[in-house]
């Protein structure tokens, strides 16, 4: 395993944020974290970056806790892409997507022909070749956002965690970023861990899931077998039904079907 949890707990003046939460990660592997707001998610991708002091268990690299990496180290086999990143409004585009080529070149070296092929590569994935060299204060909600992501891939991290990395973007690019997701763990290796709230985009990349509810895991395995336990209905408070689409492929939710039941006034509550 690349990445493991072990009964990582973390509290908040007294009020426990996550419970004994246990998570494996192989290398390639992708895995979504689902589950309501305040659930834990977030909670979770900061203990496993380092950003958290649990309160109890440990998340470790190769066997290495976390918190006793060095940083740069750190950075080089691990990108953490929050909800709400920030940096000067004045910043281009490019001079973000550098950022995340820090932890190889450096304060004071120079970037190499390497460095500038990645940039690019990060600035093309994701769709911003030609905003390169606009202003953050100049790009739309959705476009910042793919900015990040384009720094986070740039670091070339084995692990990635994004925190609802299609927050703020239109259908089109939502799509675009989940297919990258995609792609960075089978073409690439990457693991990737990602909070996310659209469960069919979940089921459709990810080869695991975690629920979580109230800071406890409540589902960890393959999304076709999410579809039997009845969770979903159960913790989200809907009514829905999952719908096979393809041989061998996880089933899709019905969203339509929970929006009707809503507006029919027999939503679960």
């Amino acid at each position: 395993m690349l990445l493991a949890c072990s009964k990582l707990t973390v509290t908040y003046g007294g009020r426990i944020a996550l419970k004994s939460f246990d998570l494996t990660l192989q290398p390639g592997e992708v895995r979504a974290l689902i589950g309501p707001n305040g659930s834990g998610k977030s909670t979770a991708l900061q203990a496993m970056a380092g950003l958290l002091r649990p309160s109890g268990g440990r998340a470790v690299i190769d066997g290495v806790a976390v918190d006793a990496i060095p940083r740069r180290r750190l950075a080089r086999q691990l990108a953490y892409l929050p909800q709400q990143p920030t940096a000067p409004d004045e910043m281009t585009v490019a001079q973000l997507v550098r950022q995340g080529r820090f932890a190889h070149v450096g304060l004071l070296r120079s970037y190499s022909a390497d460095d500038e092929a990645t940039i690019g590569w990060a600035l093309e994935s994701t769709g911003l070749l030609a905003l390169a060299d606009r202003p953050l204060r100049e790009l739309s909600g959705g476009e910042r956002q793919r900015a990040w992501i384009s720094a986070a891939i740039a670091q070339e991290a084995r692990i990635l965690l994004l925190d609802e990395p299609t927050s703020f973007l239109d259908i089109g690019y939502q799509v675009e970023i989940i297919d990258l997701v995609y792609r960075l763990s089978r073409e690439r290796g990457v693991s990737i861990v990602m909070a996310i709230h659209d469960l069919n985009q979940a089921m459709s990349v990810c080869d695991r899931i975690s629920l979580l509810a109230k800071g406890e895991t409540v589902f960890d395995g393959d999304p076709k077998d999410l579809a039997e336990t009845g969770l979903i209905e159960t913790v989200f408070r809907v009514r829905g039904t999952f719908v096979p689409i393809a041989p061998n492929a996880p089933p899709h939710f019905d969203v339509e079907l929970a929006h009707r039941q809503m507006r029919d006034g027999v939503l679960a509550r």
